[in-house]
């Protein structure tokens, strides 16, 4: 089993001991992503005015918002791969045809 690793990260102003099996600079990587995603919403009009449970629905919704697009990207790059293996595939099939014709003629 591997072993854990923790690292102190600043989120929104707060730091947190976090603890997991991926690295620190993952970790890290991860704690900017969200203060980005935070200091976005910061800038939007009214934001800060509202009540901090809010504000964290916000965030989250944001962030699920960022992973189901990834996933979609992921979708339509897998169905891109698969068209262009396909493709792939064909032309040397059609290649190897042709070299056979040729030999043959």
């Amino acid at each position: 089993m591997a072993e854990k690793n923790y690292t102190e990260v600043t989120i929104m102003g707060k730091s947190y001991l976090l603890g997991g099996n991926e690295n620190e600079a993952y970790l890290q990587r991860v704690a900017t992503y969200v203060n980005g995603r935070a200091a976005d919403l910061s800038k939007t009009q009214g934001f800060l005015r509202q009540n901090q449970d809010y504000r964290m629905l916000m965030l989250i919704m944001n962030l699920a918002d960022d992973y189901f697009k990834s996933q979609a990207q992921v979708e339509e790059l897998v169905k891109k791969q698969k068209a262009l293996e396909q493709e792939l595939y064909s032309v040397k099939h059609e290649l190897v045809s042709s070299k056979m014709r040729q030999e043959e003629g």
